[in-house]
């Protein structure tokens, strides 16, 4: 029993001792809040890696998933960019008309039919064509009526083949103002096609050039009218000039800054002119030697605009290829320039467009009222619109042109026309393909050192579907 109560009290003494030690210990981890703290932080760090790896995984696991999409996605594309190859081929064979090579065909163009009345005789011809009045009819039966057709086009396009890494197309366009077939009481029915364009087009990226007739960079913004598509309003009459020649053409992207982009068009062309020799034997003044028409022009795009700026240079010499004696005895070359400035601006229903042109010897552009001589002349056109809705329009239009009085004297003669101006209202209805306008046009030519006054009139009902 001893050794028992000797037992516990060095148990008890010990159990003591023991305590004695622990307690200061606790009090002093019980003091040290930092300590905890720092626990928590670590714990806190923990878990946050647990949820990064956890993330990670999730990501690997997506990357995965769009790796697959990727892959699947690029072999789409190689199997649409192979069947795309193929398209012109198929569809070359199975279109009624066979292209030649792969080229993929477009046919396209307009019907154009205009009832016209008029109470004068106007140049370039009467109906779709007239562009200023030539004679006056003073009598019970001055008006006269006619039908027109010639304005209908036809266009057909090529495109779908290579060369290198350029895109090659071509296009031929023609309508039906070559003249009539025969001078009798049934040809006026009978219009003969003509070539307008004919060209071979190469494109890559930003630049595009074409070989072979097409527009002169002069010919920039055009009048919209139902009746006068092919002769446009005011064309070689009241501000409005240019023309197509066979030569080389091109147009390069320039870039841009903010909204607005700028293009560079440039041409290099035959010449041309009105004699001595015969023209379509390439014998005139703008054919003698090395003597091309050259133009350029700089456009500038944006949103709801664009303005052009176009310069024009040509030498003729005005003794021929044979050699002649210039007629009239005047000089024996002429230089010509141009420079004209355009554009047009959209803003909400409203359209405002047109341009202005100062030009010297230009004839063979239609300048000076299409006169041909060493002959100053300016001139310009403008015209309004306003879409009431989706289907009706209102045109108003003005033009002039008036070439330097002197110059046509002396190069014209007595006959000179000195000044022309122009007017047109237009009322258009359009609804899908077709058009419906109603135009009324009035022309006043001066001509002669009094300047005499011929004035016409023409009132056109006008159809047009598109293809």
């Amino acid at each position: 029993m001893m050794r028992t109560f000797k037992r516990s009290a060095i148990a008890t003494v010990a159990l003591g001792l023991l305590v004695a030690m622990t307690v200061p210990v606790h009090a002093q981890q019980a003091t040290r809040p930092d300590v905890q703290e720092l626990l928590q932080k670590i714990q806190q760090l923990q878990q946050q890696l647990q949820a990064q790896q956890e993330q990670n995984r999730m990501l690997q696991q997506q990357l995965q998933n769009l790796q697959g999409t990727v892959s699947a996605l690029a072999e789409t594309q190689k199997q649409q960019r192979q069947q795309l190859e193929k398209l012109p081929e198929e569809v070359a064979k199975a279109a009624p008309i066979k292209p030649g090579g792969k080229e993929r065909i477009t046919f396209k163009g307009f019907l154009s039919t205009s009832f016209f009345m008029q109470d004068a005789n106007f140049a370039f011809g009467n109906g779709q064509s007239a562009e200023f009045p030539v004679q006056e009819f003073d009598n019970d039966n001055d008006w006269f009526t006619g039908g027109d057709v010639r304005n209908t086009r036809l266009t057909v396009a090529f495109t779908g083949t290579k060369l290198s890494t350029w895109d090659v197309g071509a296009l031929a366009e023609a309508d039906f103002f070559g003249g009539y077939n025969g001078a009798g009481p049934f040809s006026q029915q009978q219009p003969h096609l003509r070539l307008r364009l004919g060209y071979i087009e190469l494109k890559h990226g930003g630049t595009k050039i074409r070989v072979g007739q097409d527009w002169s960079p002069l010919f920039g913004e055009w009048p919209i009218s139902t009746s006068h598509i092919a002769f446009p309003l005011g064309y070689g009459s009241a501000g409005y000039v240019g023309w197509r020649f066979p030569g080389f053409y091109i147009w390069q992207d320039l870039g841009g800054s903010g909204d607005t982009k700028f293009q560079f068009q440039g041409g290099i062309f035959e010449g041309s002119w009105n004699g001595p020799g015969p023209p379509t034997a390439w014998l005139s003044a703008g054919n003698v030697g090395f003597r091309p028409q050259v133009e350029a022009r700089l456009n500038m795009i944006g949103t709801g605009w664009k303005l052009y700026v176009a310069g024009h240079w040509d030498d003729k010499d005005l003794k021929g290829v044979n050699e002649v004696d210039p007629d009239p005895a005047i000089d024996d070359s002429i230089t010509g320039t141009a420079l004209e400035i355009g554009g047009k601006f959209t803003a909400g229903n409203w359209l405002i467009h047109g341009n202005v042109y100062w030009g010297q010897g230009i004839g063979q552009q239609f300048g000076a009222i299409t006169q041909f001589g060493d002959i100053e002349s300016m001139g310009g056109w403008v015209q309004i619109g306003y879409n009431f809705d989706k289907h009706w329009s209102l045109y108003g239009f003005y033009g002039f042109d008036d070439p330097d009085n002197d110059d046509v004297l002396t190069w014209i003669g007595e006959n000179g026309r000195m000044q022309n101006s122009m007017y047109n209202l237009h009322l258009r209805y359009a609804i899908g393909q077709y058009w419906f306008g109603l135009e009324w046009m009035h022309d006043t030519l001066k001509v002669g050192p009094d300047e005499t006054e011929v004035e016409g009139n023409q009132i056109a009902l006008s159809w047009l579907y598109k293809f």
